[in-house]
């Protein structure tokens, strides 16, 4: 882990706490991610919503030519931006901090220049997912609903906290909250693709004299083949959740447990897998694959130089300061 540098002799100003490091890199590469790739990620929240038919070549061009040809042209692509914004850089800037000082606080533990061991990474990784998750979760009900329906509906949401009010009010604090439990199961995605990442990036820093070292090109084949394999391993979490998100949802379902028999009932086993693998080569593309794999590589490699680049930076400027 890369840590800010500590203040220079001589120099008088203020440093950057290694906390105040990772919670500002993980929030720029939340937000730069989100920017890069929100109308993928309309794409495959209309797909996991989609309960009336089994997924069928042509889906992602169908919804995509259907939102701006019905919804508002290509603005109708970014609706729900601000939410999704909103809990991509909260919701990475939190989950940065808290990896981050788990992480410190296992290798304080253990021997001077002694590696975390894979366990220790994917624990890490679970407590702060469960803690981003529980801070985020209302912000991502409200991103599904908007995501689900055109501004033009007349029951659409015309604002975030808009969409907050009308979700307390309709269904209480529980509803804030729906999906809570099938995101706590989705947690092991992230621990199962970062102790894939973490030991991908000691190993390869082995290599090449140290993770100082490490060039964009190694973070990017680093977490875009975590990111598969975890998506592979953890991805049902996710309809499951959406569906619980959405805007009937308590209607459909009477819980978890509902929508899984349900869900194989009507769909089987491949509705588990809308979005990523709808049974076609080129809706297992589209919706997540091209969403899921650049935006895992812009999210680490804004995080990594972030981490990186920051403390020199701000000492940089101070010294340059100091001089003047």
């Amino acid at each position: 882990m890369v840590r800010a540098l500590p203040p220079i002799e001589g120099n008088k100003g203020p440093y950057l706490s290694p906390s105040l490091v990772e919670s500002l890199a993980g929030f720029s590469a939340g937000v730069i991610s989100c920017l890069t790739v929100h109308p993928l990620d309309l794409l495959k929240n209309r797909l996991q919503l989609n309960t009336a038919t089994a997924s069928r070549p042509g889906d992602s061009i169908r919804i995509f030519r259907h939102v701006i040809r019905d919804e508002g042209g290509l603005r109708a692509l970014y609706r729900g931006l601000w939410p999704n914004l909103l809990g991509n850089s909260l919701g990475w800037g939190l989950y940065f901090l808290f990896y981050g000082n788990l992480k410190d606080t296992m290798q304080r533990r253990r021997n001077h220049g002694e590696h975390l061991s894979s366990l220790e990474f994917f624990s890490a990784s679970i407590l702060a997912g469960l803690l981003t998750g529980a801070c985020t979760n209302p912000i991502w009900v409200v991103k599904t609903r908007m995501l689900e329906r055109g501004a033009n509906h007349p029951e659409a949401y015309k604002s975030m906290l808009g969409g907050m009010s009308h979700v307390y009010m309709t269904r209480g604090l529980k509803g804030l909250w729906a999906g809570f439990v099938p995101s706590t199961l989705g947690v092991a995605h992230g621990a199962v693709q970062f102790a894939i990442y973490e030991k991908m990036k000691h190993r390869r820093g082995d290599l090449v004299g140290g993770q100082a070292q490490l060039s964009n090109w190694d973070y990017i084949y680093m977490s875009g083949s975590s990111k598969l394999l975890a998506g592979a391993i953890t991805y049902p979490y996710q309809p499951i959740r959406a569906r619980m998100q959405q805007y009937d949802a308590a209607k459909k379902y009477r819980g978890l447990g509902d929508v899984l028999v349900k869900t194989w009932r009507d769909e089987g086993f491949l509705a588990f897998y809308k979005g990523w693998v709808g049974g076609f080569l080129l809706d297992s593309v589209i919706p997540n694959t091209i969403r899921v794999i650049p935006t895992t590589i812009v999210t680490f490699v804004v995080y990594e130089n972030t981490k990186l680049f920051l403390p020199k930076l701000f000492v940089d400027e101070e010294m340059a300061h100091e001089e003047d």
